[in-house]
C-alpha cells in the first residue's frame, strides 16, 4: 500500500517550458546564448533598467527579511490602478494566488468553470482541492462566457476567465464582460486572468477593475512576469474586495515575495517607457510572425498578447524537431490541440530564426 494517498498521485504536473540550460546540456551545445527560446511568453526585451537597477540595490540588505506585506509595492499599485492598498495582495506570481484562491474556496463537493482551452492551472488547482472542473467548449478558441455563465451550477465557486486567453491569444470585450457579468450568481467569484493585458493599448484593457471598485465578487489577477520581464523573480498581484484580500492573506504563507522582486516591481511599474518599448515589440513581431505563417501556407490563430498558435500537424514533432534545431517553442496536446505550437514573440532576429526553421521543416515535409 502507498503512504501517498491515491488522489495525490493522480495529480497531473505542469509542463513548462523547457529551460535553455537543459536543452543544451541534452542537445551537448556548448554557447547557450545561440539557443532561441520561443515558449514561455517571456518578454524578449528583459527587465527596464530601473527595474534591474532596483534589485541589485536590494541585494544589499538581502540578510534580512523582506516586507511581509509588500508595503510599499501596494501603496503604488494602489495609486496606479486607483483602488485601495487593502484591496490588493502580492504573490509568489500569478500561479501562488491562484492557489490561495482556490485554497480559500475549493473543495471536495465544490466545482469551478473554465473554458476548454483556457490556462491549464486552472483544472490543476481544482484537483489539487479536490473539486470539480466544467470545462466549456471555445468558440472559434475564444471563451464562450454566454455558455460558461449557463454551466454554472449551485457547486460552483469559482469562475475563470483568461483575458487575453493563453493559449490561444484571443480576448472578450466589454460588452462580452459586462453581459456575462449580469448573468453571474451571487454563490460565484469571478477570476480575471489579466496576466498580459499591460501589452494591449490602454484603450483596448476592459475595465475588470471597476468591478472591484464596485465591491462586486471578482477577483483581478496581474502579473509582472510578461510586460514587465521579471518572469524570474516571481511576483504577481491580485485585486480583490477587501474581505476577500484578507481571506488571502490568512492562508498565504509568510514572506511569499522576496525582497528583491519587490524592489524590482516597483522600479518596473514606474518606467513606463519601457512598457511601450514592449509593445511595439510584440506588435511589430506579430506582423513579422503571421507574414512568416502567410508565405508558408499555415494557418495560425490572430493574438493580441505577445504569443501565437500556428498550425502545424503533428505538434510534438514539430515541437522536437525545432528543439534538435535549437528553437524552442510549446506543444499544445496538453490543451487538446495537437496540431499546433505556441510561439511566444521574440526579437526580430530570433522571430527570424524560428521562421527559418519552420520554412525547413516545411520543405523536408515535416510540416505537411
Amino acid at each position: 500500500m502507498s503512504r501517498i494517498p491515491d488522489w495525490i498521485q493522480q495529480l497531473t504536473p505542469y509542463e513548462p517550458g523547457r529551460p535553455i540550460s537543459e536543452v543544451a546540456r541534452e542537445l551537448g551545445i556548448e554557447d547557450p546564448d545561440s539557443i532561441v527560446k520561443l515558449a514561455s511568453n517571456e518578454n524578449a526585451l528583459g527587465p527596464s533598467r530601473k527595474a534591474l537597477a532596483a534589485a541589485r540595490a536590494a541585494l544589499r540588505t538581502a540578510h534580512r527579511y523582506p516586507d511581509g506585506n509588500s508595503y510599499d509595492l501596494r501603496q503604488a499599485l494602489a495609486r496606479h490602478l486607483g483602488l485601495d492598498p487593502n484591496q490588493l495582495a502580492i504573490g509568489h506570481g500569478s500561479n501562488e494566488l491562484i492557489a490561495l484562491i482556490g485554497q480559500v474556496f475549493l473543495g471536495p463537493g465544490t466545482d469551478i468553470v473554465m473554458a476548454d482551452r483556457a490556462f491549464v492551472v486552472y483544472r490543476l488547482v481544482a484537483d489539487l482541492f479536490r473539486a470539480r472542473t466544467i470545462a466549456v467548449p471555445m468558440r472559434d478558441l475564444t471563451h464562450d462566457l454566454d455558455a460558461m455563465a449557463r454551466a454554472v451550477t449551485p457547486h460552483t465557486r469559482l469562475v475563470f476567465v483568461a483575458n487575453p486567453n493563453n493559449p490561444t491569444g484571443t480576448m472578450v470585450g466589454a460588452q462580452e464582460i459586462e453581459r456575462f457579468m449580469d448573468q453571474v450568481p451571487p454563490h460565484v467569484w469571478v477570476v480575471w486572468d489579466e496576466a498580459y493585458i499591460e501589452l494591449l493599448p490602454p484603450p483596448m484593457q476592459p475595465a475588470t477593475l471597476r468591478y472591484v471598485r464596485e465591491d462586486r465578487r471578482v477577483f483581478v489577477l496581474r502579473t509582472f512576469s510578461k510586460t514587465y520581464g521579471l518572469a524570474g523573480l516571481r511576483i504577481g498581484y491580485a485585486a480583490a474586495p477587501a474581505d476577500a484580500i484578507d481571506a488571502l492573506n490568512r492562508v498565504r504563507q509568510p514572506f511569499n515575495v522576496n525582497a528583491i522582486a519587490q524592489a524590482a516591481a516597483l522600479a518596473a511599474l514606474e518606467d513606463r517607457e519601457h512598457v511601450e518599448r514592449t509593445r511595439r515589440m510584440v506588435a511589430n513581431g506579430l506582423r513579422q510572425l503571421e507574414r512568416g505563417f502567410q508565405q508558408l501556407g499555415l494557418e495560425y490563430v490572430p493574438s493580441v498578447a505577445n504569443f501565437i498558435l500556428v498550425r502545424v500537424g503533428a505538434g510534438r514533432q514539430v515541437f522536437q524537431q525545432l528543439l534538435s534545431r535549437g528553437v524552442i517553442v510549446r506543444p499544445m496536446d496538453a490543451y487538446g490541440l495537437p496540431e499546433y505550437v505556441r510561439v511566444t514573440v521574440g526579437t526580430r532576429s530570433e522571430n527570424r530564426r524560428f521562421l527559418r526553421a519552420l520554412a525547413d521543416l516545411r520543405s523536408e515535409g515535416v510540416i505537411p
